[in-house]
């Protein structure tokens, strides 16, 4: 039998969201083999989660759907509590069956595709046993409609004026690698360039010292509008060739980026941060009473 060690407990706990003690018993009865560890818990329906409402749940996957005549897509978030879930077919049917509903309907947001999709959410937590929600939703029309999705983790959709579904499509593409915090300069408030250049002066306090206000002004610009390039999707240097910017791409064919919205899963959950080895600790202390 091969010797279960800490990395392997670790892993598959990770990947199946157990706790320590319940992953070292599958991988000794597993013989050390992972996989067989988590088809032996899944056929005993062990893989599952306490149900209890605090179960945070930051994991999960991003849906996409695009009309055939790139008029308009619908983007939608579905949370899982862990990965092992997202990747299977029952979570994979859910968040496809909720897609193809909002899309059907014309749901503009996920309210009432949440109060639609209950009882199917109900019957998925009732077999997995963890919790499921359907987070957020967004429908765009337009001129031109791309989408993108890599993987099931990040999901793009973009809207142009002018151009074509390939266009779009690649511009969907750049923001889900690069992650533009907005569409252009104009589209930065006030409050965000304030915000730079405070920490651009309290990063450079010392470099700054004595130089004329002048030179700090002409630093902070230089600063600023780095920030600008960086932070906006139409500065940005377009991944498939970077010697052009992504407006200019979209000029170049005629076209105007409109708006993007980008998916990723679980930005903006707060998880809940475990000590692996404060873990082991308790289980140990917990043995020996």
């Amino acid at each position: 039998m091969s010797q279960i060690s800490a990395a392997m407990v670790k892993e598959l706990r990770e990947r199946t969201g157990q706790g320590m003690m319940d992953c070292k018993k599958a991988l000794t009865e597993a013989g050390g083999d992972i996989e067989k560890a988590i088809d032996d818990m899944r056929a005993a329906g062990s893989i599952k989660a306490a149900k209890k409402a605090g179960n945070i749940a930051a994991e999960g996957a991003i849906g996409v759907k695009l009309a055939d005549d790139n008029k308009s897509a619908v983007i939608i978030e579905v949370n899982s509590q862990t990965d092992f879930l997202a990747l299977q077919d029952d979570f994979k049917g859910f968040v496809s069956a909720s897609l193809d509903k909002a899309f059907a309907a014309g749901y503009s947001d996920a309210v009432p595709l949440i109060a639609d999709q209950e009882t199917a959410r109900e019957a998925l937590v009732a077999k997995c046993g963890e919790n499921v929600n359907i987070r957020r939703l967004t429908r765009v029309e337009g001129d031109m409609v791309g989408a993108y999705l890599h993987g099931h983790r990040i999901g793009v959709v973009v809207t142009l004026k002018g151009g074509n579904a390939e266009l779009a499509k690649d511009i969907a593409m750049h923001v889900a690698a690069s992650n533009p915090q907005f569409l252009d300069a104009s589209q930065v408030s006030d409050e965000a360039i304030a915000k730079e250049k405070e920490i651009f002066l309290a990063l450079n306090a010392e470099k700054i010292a004595g130089k004329p206000e002048n030179i700090v002004e002409n630093m902070v610009k230089g600063r600023i509008n780095k920030f600008l390039s960086e932070a906006s999707l139409v500065e940005q240097a377009f991944i498939k060739d970077p010697e052009i910017k992504v407006g200019e791409l979209a000029k170049k064919a005629g076209a105007e980026i409109i708006s993007f919205v980008r998916y990723e899963v679980g930005e903006g959950i707060e998880r809940a941060e475990v000590d692996f080895a404060a873990e082991v600790a308790a289980q140990v202390a917990a043995t020996k009473q």
